[in-house]
């Protein structure tokens, strides 16, 4: 608007016009920039997040865009399907194209995410005469629910049960953002997650809101830095729902309710951006909001208009505009929030229990019973029998086929690691979980089939050759079958000789190399 003003004339020398509502809604006085342009200057008008304004009838933007009749106007926004967005389909008609969630996930555009749903003890509370009341005035057999907390009452021993929960689950330096129930609540946790954590730099944690200003943009911008690591978490109430763009947020944290279908998707999409290195994102549910997973509007198809019989749609009248009316009396100020301390040992006391969701391919979240059970299923497609698997995940090459022939079928690496923690073999290996889950097979840790392979993979071996068959095998048992991979005998090599030339001189002819490297593998994975 400054430069406009200071040239005294809006510009018209372009072939693309980028603008924001609140400059072409400035002007001198009473006048508007956007009135300028003549109704026909534009040939074809894009409106981005069409649902926040412009199909409202009574809004501003609604005006521009009637103004602007003569242009082609195409909305695009991603929550058209609320009620209080079906002027999104009476303005702009029936979406002339769709997108879903789950098409960008599986198309590679959108990264997948699993859920993990925390439920405690004390999700709700009623209070009892052992406890404290620190502040307020507490309504006696009143139960207090999730959408209470940190709003009507506050109970820190809970907000610090969470907090050294979410503490524990999500990587110590992975980048998080932590949804709150108020601007207060967010500093609450903010503090509680700085005193648990791990690293000694007093910005692994911290607060962005309204009333953070300045400080919490600089902190904002700090976090979207993919080369910074502080700060690692935010906590935030609404600010961050939209609008933030950090490609490599792991986690999605919920601590408060979201009762919008529009906010929730929103909130979602903040950990969906693609980032080196980042195949999934983790949603850590604590209030039950993975509900609205199992609504259809949450990745349905968009609501199509009422037709009406001359198959058109049927375009409601403008409202009449309001009647000026007498001015609303201030609401009576609400009651301070009510502080309790909880009686010795109730805070020792509470329990949790969690449980991961795991998406489909058909974009809806199974349970990890759900999830084995489709995995069962769908395992005869890729081996009839274990010495079939044996023999493809016994070579580097047929592994990483059937690998990814699994993820394309949504059991990827990230989810088959996931199911090694619930069949309690994160020490041992996938093809355990593949084995386990096909032919009820007993996971072998990594260390039990090494020292079972080893005599065997250094029968007729050369020192040299037998020695880099010790190191492959310790690097297995150290970091998992992944180091077996065919990608990793090079940056093997260079960990343990001198260089490639090094290990060729002491090992053999690179196909000599590589054969042993397979060889080991197949020892490995010998019945």
């Amino acid at each position: 608007p400054a430069s406009i003003a200071k040239k005294g004339y809006v510009p018209k020398n372009g072939s693309l016009f980028f603008t924001i509502f609140q400059t072409f809604m400035s002007g001198p006085g009473e006048s508007a920039y956007f009135g300028d342009y003549p109704p026909d200057f534009f040939d074809f008008i894009i409106v981005d997040e069409c649902h926040r304004g412009g199909a409202r009838d009574e809004s501003t933007w609604r005006a521009i865009l009637e103004y602007f009749s003569p242009a082609v106007q195409l909305g695009m926004t991603a929550t058209p399907r609320r009620e209080g967005n079906a002027d999104t389909y009476a303005y702009f008609g029936e979406p002339v194209y769709q997108y879903s969630l789950k098409e960008g996930i599986n198309d590679g555009f959108l990264t997948p995410f699993k859920v993990r749903q925390i439920a405690t003890t004390l999700d709700d509370y009623v209070y009892t005469a052992d406890d404290r009341v620190l502040q307020g005035e507490v309504e006696a057999g009143r139960r207090y629910e999730e959408k209470d907390f940190n709003r009507a009452i506050e109970i820190r021993e809970r907000e610090d049960y969470r907090v050294r929960q979410l503490m524990y689950l999500m990587g110590s330096q992975e980048k998080t953002l932590v949804f709150c129930a108020t601007q207060e609540h967010a500093l609450v946790v903010r503090d509680l997650i700085n005193q648990h954590k791990k690293s000694t730099d007093p910005l692994y944690c911290v607060r962005v809101t309204a009333n953070d200003g300045a400080l919490g943009e600089q902190y904002l911008h700090a976090f979207q830095d993919n080369d910074k690591t502080i700060p690692t978490v935010l906590t935030t109430s609404q600010k961050l729902s939209t609008g933030v763009d950090a490609r490599n947020v792991r986690n999605i944290v919920l601590l408060r309710p979201v009762n919008s279908m529009i906010e929730f998707k929103q909130i979602i999409g903040r950990g969906t951006r693609l980032f080196d290195g980042k195949s999934y994102f983790t949603i850590y549910d604590f209030v039950g909001a993975h509900k609205h997973f199992s609504d259809p509007e949450w990745d349905g198809e968009p609501v199509e208009p009422v037709a009406t019989g001359a198959g058109g749609t049927d375009r409601p009248e403008p409202p009449e505009p309001p009647q000026p009316t007498e001015p609303r009396p201030e609401p009576p100020p609400r009651p301070p929030i009510v502080k309790i301390k909880l009686a010795d040992g109730k805070a020792r006391a509470i329990q949790s229990m969690s449980a991961t969701s795991f998406w489909g391919v058909d974009g809806q979240p199974l349970s990890a019973a759900q999830f084995l059970q489709a995995l069962f299923g769908a395992l005869p497609e890729f081996f009839q029998d274990e010495d079939e698997l044996r023999r493809l995940w016994s070579d580097p090459d047929t592994r990483a086929r059937l690998l990814a022939g699994l993820a394309e079928k949504g059991f990827g690496r990230e989810q088959l690691g996931e199911m090694q923690k619930i069949i309690e073999a994160e020490q041992s290996d996938l093809f355990d979980v593949l084995a386990h889950v096909a032919f009820a097979a007993a996971p072998i840790s990594r260390e039990a089939r090494a020292q079972a392979a080893r005599a065997a993979a250094r029968t007729g071996l050369a020192d040299k050759q037998q020695a880099f068959v010790d190191f492959v095998l310790a690097q297995y048992v150290r970091q998992g079958v992944d180091e077996l991979d065919s990608d990793k005998l090079s940056p093997l090599l260079r960990l343990r000789y001198h260089g490639l030339a090094d290990a060729f001189a002491q090992l053999g002819q690179p196909e000599d190399v590589r054969r042993l490297f397979v060889g080991v593998q197949k020892h490995l994975y010998a019945e």
